[in-house]
């Protein structure tokens, strides 16, 4: 049985920007409950050598749009990584689960042997199209989803892991 290159992409991502549009909301609503600036929030670190919670964010969202685009050998958007609310961020999370929902199966199946290449701080690198999804994109992505919930947990969001996992 072959792996659905469209399944393994389009579906996952989607779902966990969902969640992750979900914890950014509620992290909005503790900072408006709470009456404290939401910028520290948006600014907040899991450490110092850490990204910010906006960071988080936009990566999560490129590495969404990026592998999947790149699978389906369609142009990318270009963010401009401009967000400084939450509103900005979820808009972010919007646009990205908009441009996924305009990629077909069609152009993202078959792509496993497809190279991609990618430009890493001036050296070109190449993966296979499965192990770049695998290996690369879906890795990179969890981890930044991650990140910004565990930086909204630790400080005082009420969310937990069907938080994180969104709706299904």
């Amino acid at each position: 049985m072959t792996i659905s290159m469209y399944q393994a992409s389009v579906p996952l991502f989607i779902q966990g920007l969902k969640g992750l549009k979900g914890v950014l909301a509620k992290g909005a609503a503790l900072a408006e409950a709470r009456k404290f600036d939401p910028a520290n929030l948006l600014t907040a670190r899991l450490a110092p050598d850490m990204f910010t919670l906006t960071r988080q964010v936009q990566i999560a969202c490129d590495f969404a749009k990026g592998a999947a685009g790149r699978l389906a050998g369609a142009e990318l958007p270009v963010f401009e990584d401009k967000e400084q609310s939450f509103a900005d961020l979820e808009s972010r999370v919007d646009k990205t689960v908009e441009y996924l929902q305009g990629l077909s199966p069609a152009a993202i199946d078959g792509s496993e042997d497809r190279i991609i290449e990618l430009n890493r701080r001036g050296e070109i690198v190449s993966f296979r199209g499965i192990e770049y999804l695998l290996g690369q994109a879906v890795p990179n992505f969890y981890f930044h989803c991650t990140a910004a919930y565990a930086i909204l947990r630790s400080n005082g969001v009420d969310v937990g892991k069907k938080d994180y996992i969104g709706p299904a």
